[in-house]
């Protein structure tokens, strides 16, 4: 199994047409995901990669039905235009590959998410993979890489960075283990999903038997994660490294919302958390696949 998307998602790209859009979909189709159209005012009647290009994402589910899924390959000050007119089409899983969003959008592309039963991936999200199956957003990169970084198997893993995003995967592949799903959950500020949102996916899913995680300094998923734990909406095992652990108060790390101060987001504050709700910290992402092993033996 996997969570979000398979092999029967049907995914529609907004942007399609776009030098992103366009790249992701050749991608995406070539990984096997099921892109049935694209979307790109101005465009209609086109094709990208075979894939039909429509006007609005109403017409699209109007000569296609209902898609599962989309992908926003629009800028920035557009995005919330793109988000909302999916949320209206009944879309329901929305990834954002797209940073520099005005916060208020965000704010205001969360709050209608939530409202409407939508899941938003980002912004700033570089995607997800279930391997063999599908991928929505440029995780992996090329086919090629994918099927040498993503192997199917019992880790569900979640990363803060999208640099890195490959790293646990294959540590794990390396150990003789794979992966359930993997997904980047975003560089904003304020994300549309967050560990404790996605936690109890991997809890529900047969196939996943522990969940590895990618961490940073800043912010508050880590701790977030750390509460799920603690009201028992997620019970397998979870190992997670946190990186920028020696970064200064007030510094900057990989993202500009990852950053320390006022003592809110310091490594050891999200350790002794997720310590204390049961969760496994290492001190190197090599030391993720081994301590999973035993845990799953």
């Amino acid at each position: 199994m996997s969570i979000l998307i398979d092999e029967h998602t049907r995914v529609l790209v907004q942007g399609i047409t776009g030098r992103e859009g366009s790249l992701r979909t050749r991608y995406m189709k070539g990984y096997g995901t099921r892109v049935v159209a694209g979307v790109t005012p101005g465009r209609g009647g086109q094709e990208v990669e075979g894939v039909p290009v429509y006007d609005s994402v109403a017409a699209a589910v109007q000569a296609h039905g209902p898609f599962d899924a989309s992908v926003t390959f629009v800028p920035g000050p557009l995005l919330k235009w793109a988000v909302l007119e999916a949320i209206d089409a009944g879309i329901r899983l929305i990834v954002a590959p797209v940073e520099r969003v005005p916060l208020h959008d965000i704010l205001e592309m969360v709050a209608v998410a939530e409202a409407h039963g939508v899941r938003l991936l980002g912004p700033g999200s570089i995607g997800l993979i279930s391997p063999g199956r599908a991928v929505l957003g440029w995780l992996g990169g090329s086919t090629e890489w994918a099927n040498t970084l993503f192997t199917p198997g019992p880790v569900g893993v979640i990363s803060r960075s999208g640099g890195q995003s490959g790293t646990v995967p294959w540590v794990l592949k390396v150990e003789g283990l794979g992966i359930s799903t993997a997904l980047h959950i975003g560089t904003e500020p304020v994300l549309g999903q967050s560990m404790s949102d996605i936690l109890p996916l991997f809890e529900a899913d047969a196939q996943t038997r522990a969940v590895a995680v990618f961490g940073e300094i800043g912010g508050t998923l880590e701790e977030e994660a750390a509460q799920t734990l603690r009201e028992g909406r997620y019970t397998k095992p979870l190992v997670v490294y946190i990186a920028g652990a020696w970064a200064p108060e007030g510094m900057r790390f990989s993202h500009a919302s990852n950053i320390v101060e006022r003592g809110r987001g310091s490594a050891q504050g999200k350790i002794a958390a997720l310590r204390a709700a049961g969760a496994h910290v290492v001190d190197s992402p090599e030391q993720i696949a081994p301590l999973i092993k035993r845990l799953i033996a």
